[in-house]
């Protein structure tokens, strides 16, 4: 199971991306993979292959507009079960609600 977080950006697209991240976000929702969404990316758990799918099926949308496209792609691979999404967060606020 592995936790990635990552970005796929169309360059020349301007400064406005929303457009773009609704396309591949609307992928993502379609592989029924945990995700979220940040600012910066979108963070997916799930197989190494289906998380990897999502990611090319997101490349080939936005290269259907733009000759170039720019991925960043950051990945935790562990041995773990399911739910690592909610669960670093949660470890995280415990942690801090102790301090």
């Amino acid at each position: 199971m592995i936790v990635c977080e990552f970005s796929v950006v169309p360059l020349g697209a301007g400064e406005s991306l929303s457009e773009q991240v609704a396309k591949c976000l609307k992928i993502v929702q379609e592989s029924g993979l945990p995700y979220q969404l940040t600012p910066m990316g979108t963070i997916l758990e799930g197989e190494w292959d289906e998380v990897f799918q999502v990611i090319k099926r997101c490349r080939d949308e936005l290269r259907k507009g733009s000759k170039r496209v720019l991925i960043t792609i950051r990945l935790d691979d562990r041995q773990a079960p399911p739910g690592r999404l909610q669960a670093k967060v949660r470890s995280v606020e415990e942690k801090l609600r102790r301090m």
